[in-house]
């Protein structure tokens, strides 16, 4: 059978498979990058800083473009955050941009209470996210995401040391968004003091506990310009959206009456550098420790005051399902000891007000007997008064008949003597 079977198509050619090109799983970064640049990128900055101290600058220079921005006053009662939302493209890449500013940062007299808006705003982003995960049909695919990638924290150029609204704010937000401290107008220092300003602040940092970001070393095509760029931090920067012309060509500088400042020379200030590292090299970076490490944070904390855990006190694999059956276990038994609760005080408030009650109407009954005495001795006083009074008019009027009486008889005795002498 075997043979007849062989035998039957003796003159059939096999068939060839051509590939079209070459085939391998070494094509899904292409597939990822594609599929990344179709759906766009979002990154968030938060500029903290005093006001005037040059946050809208440094973000027009920074992007190359003049972004809206109002003057904020500086007789504000409090540190309101202003975000904006801007849509950028670089060749074939979107980025919506969001700059979020504290407006009236470090312009009160008493600053104690200034990073409280800020911590809020930036938990408030991790809620929302969080809200969108635990939802049953989640769009994480095109949802916005508002949390906070960077921080840069603008350094007065004082040449002495940090102050203490910086060192309180930087300890409050060091667990929440990833710090880069950047020393403002930097041309308003000498380069002997900038260096030594430098040192001061990292020391400070450093000593109270302050993590600010640093930038990857893991990655050996970024470890070297990296670890560099650590070792001079913070960045000191100039901002200015003019153009200037130094020889033959115009450059972004601020001109001074001795000279120019140039923003993108590096002799100069460190804007080329922070530039590099915030947005050409470290920027996914950033987007990844914001999600992998505060996020989680916020999240697990969270989590843990809602009461889930992931294992329990045998240290057993725990389930999402068996926590929530476990709380709503605990709820409903805390729900049903508050209504026995409630229905207990109810039954001692009902109690308490018939007792009150009780002692009203005993009070109303004893005023009731007090005031029916009072109008039975009344009634006896206008009844003597009344006997009194018709004796009185009794004895009147037997005064009166026997007075008319004497009158009558006086006079028919008159007429009597006038017929007489008639």
């Amino acid at each position: 059978m075997a043979a007849t079977d062989v035998d039957t198509y003796p003159s059939e050619e096999m068939r060839n498979l051509t590939l079209g090109g070459h085939v391998g799983f070494d094509s899904l970064p292409d597939q990822l990058v594609s599929k990344s640049v179709a759906q766009g990128f979002c990154f968030n900055i938060l500029c903290v800083g005093e006001t005037g101290i040059g946050k809208s600058t440094l973000m027009n220079t920074l992007f190359n473009t003049t972004f809206e921005n109002e003057e904020a006053s500086h007789y504000l009662n409090g540190v309101h955050l202003r975000p904006r939302t801007y849509d950028l493209k670089e060749s074939n890449v979107d980025l919506r941009l969001t700059i979020v500013d504290t407006v009236g940062f470090g312009d009160q007299v008493n600053k104690e209470e200034s990073y409280k808006p800020i911590v809020d705003y930036i938990d408030t982003q991790f809620e929302s996210f969080l809200q969108e995960e635990l939802k049953i049909k989640r769009s994480l695919f095109n949802y916005h995401d508002t949390r906070i990638h960077v921080c840069l924290y603008f350094i007065a150029p004082t040449g002495h040391s940090l102050k203490s609204l910086d060192l309180v704010t930087m300890k409050k937000l060091d667990s929440k968004v990833n710090i880069i401290p950047i020393i403002a107008k930097a041309d308003t220092i000498s380069k002997s003091e900038l260096h030594k300003f430098k040192i001061k602040i990292m020391s400070e940092l450093v000593s109270n506990g302050v993590q600010i970001y640093q930038f990857p070393t893991d990655d050996e095509a970024v470890a070297e310009i990296n670890s560099s760029m650590n070792a001079l931090l913070p960045f000191a920067v100039v901002g200015s959206s003019e153009e200037v012309k130094i020889g033959n060509k115009m450059v972004r500088a601020r001109q001074y009456p001795w000279g120019a400042v140039q923003v993108e020379n590096e002799s100069h200030c460190d804007f080329v550098k922070l530039r590099e590292m915030l947005i050409r090299v470290n920027m996914e970076d950033l987007r990844e420790q914001t999600h992998t490490r505060h996020y989680e944070l916020y999240r697990r904390c969270k989590l843990e005051e809602m009461g889930f855990k992931d294992t329990d006190p045998d240290s057993e694999p725990f389930s999402l399902q068996e926590t929530y059956e476990a709380k709503r276990r605990e709820f409903l038994g805390e729900l049903q000891h508050k209504e026995e609760e409630m229905r207990q005080m109810f039954v001692n408030k009902v109690k308490e007000t018939e007792a009150e009650l009780k002692e009203k109407e005993k009070e109303l009954h004893a005023r009731f007997e007090q005031m029916k005495r009072m109008h039975q001795e009344e009634k006896r006083n206008v009844e003597e008064k009344r006997r009194d009074l018709e004796e009185e008019m009794n004895s009147f009027n037997r005064r009166k008949n026997a007075a008319e009486t004497l009158q009558g008889q006086s006079l028919q005795g008159s007429s009597a003597q006038s017929i007489k002498k008639n």
